[in-house]
């Protein structure tokens, strides 16, 4: 007598699971779409991918500085251990149908063909294969601005997967991830999350709502883009992702993420004079405070640090007031217009970024 056993089809494979893992990690409040990514990856590494079409054709909408370039690049950071690793174009720069060229090439007989190199070119989407990982990553920015030359070429692109270049040479896009961003509907999506926003952390019993207002923004995000986006570009998309202004749980978790890249960055500038950073909580709160801007996202945090941690540090360091084995403390007293920075000898030799309570 045969036995039947459930299976579960929710659980993902090894591979998918670790690059899920590894994108909650890097990108701070936006689950839907490393969602979709994940399942994208995880049907290219079963084989299960459509044919003769990208892995994955995708559109982020959203406000400026919610995450929408970082997902991309956090990908291929996991994925090929390098943030570079994507073929990034800014489709401001092709607003008209001549500058399509530099995408393509000449064709042959046009005023210099031989000096064109198109960037779509197939060496330019292969260069980042490793030899555990052929996958293309091809990011097209504010994809709103392009010039209609560019919108037919794109439709080639996400419907069959080849590009055709000057020379009549053919790119094959099968092995590739496709992103799209573009910022309509931001203005719309900003004003339904307004309420939300704030120095505060919504409530648990408060789901319900939650998921009702994030239904409208995602809804009132999609109807942007068709009112925008023809048919023929919309049915040859495969997910339509909708981002989420960042909040301030949102932003305080994206500051001890930077605080690492920071770490970094120190390694590398002081490996023959290190010293131990401690960053307070105190510190932290100021940073966020300082950076914080419902309209911009994450962006302008990112600028604080650099102007209120990274180059104090820096004077310090070229001034020789830090020395090989200091601990550094990094704090803040209420109301002070800048972060506090204090040395105590003779630290133990270890280094990095800790996080401690004020």
């Amino acid at each position: 007598m045969s036995r039947i056993q459930l299976l579960d089809p929710n659980k993902k494979g090894r591979e998918a699971d670790a690059l899920e893992t590894r994108l909650r990690q890097l990108v701070i409040g936006q689950d839907d779409a490393i969602n979709k990514i994940v399942e994208a990856y995880q049907g290219f590494r079963t084989g299960m991918s459509p044919g003769g079409r990208p892995v994955g054709n995708f559109l982020f909408l959203g406000p400026t500085g919610s995450g929408k370039t970082r997902v991309v690049e956090a990908t291929a950071e996991a994925l090929l251990n390098h943030p570079g690793g994507v073929v990034k174009i800014d489709c401001a720069e092709y607003q008209h149908s001549h500058e399509i060229a530099k995408l393509i090439g000449s064709p042959p007989g046009y005023i210099g063909h031989r000096e064109t190199h198109a960037l779509l070119s197939q060496e330019a989407l292969n260069q980042h294969h490793t030899e555990e990982l052929m996958l293309s990553f091809a990011l097209f920015d504010e994809i709103e601005k392009a010039s209609d030359s560019l919108w037919n070429l794109l439709l080639g692109i996400l419907d069959k997967g080849t590009l055709t270049l000057g020379d009549n040479r053919r790119v094959d896009f099968s092995q590739s991830m496709i992103f799209m961003t573009s910022n309509l509907g931001a203005a719309e999506m900003s004003e339904l999350e307004a309420p939300r926003l704030g120095f505060h952390v919504a409530r648990s019993d408060d789901d319900a709502g939650k998921a009702k207002l994030n239904g409208k923004i995602a809804t009132t995000g999609v109807a942007a883009a068709r009112r925008r986006f023809t048919p023929e570009f919309i049915n040859r998309l495969d997910h339509i992702v909708v981002f989420r202004s960042l909040g301030t749980p949102e932003l305080r978790r994206i500051v001890d993420i930077e605080l690492d890249l920071v770490q970094d960055r120190i390694r590398a500038a002081a490996r023959d004079n290190p010293f131990f950073l401690t960053v307070k909580e105190s510190a932290k709160e100021f940073l966020v405070t300082e950076g914080t801007d419902l309209r911009y996202g994450a962006r302008p945090l990112k600028r604080a640090i650099e102007r209120l941690l990274v180059h104090p540090l820096s004077n310090l360091m070229a001034s020789g007031q830090i020395r090989r084995g200091d601990r550094i403390r990094v704090s803040h007293t209420q109301d002070a217009p800048s972060l506090l920075f204090s040395r105590e000898t003779q630290a133990e030799q270890a280094w990095g970024v800790v996080s401690q309570a004020a």
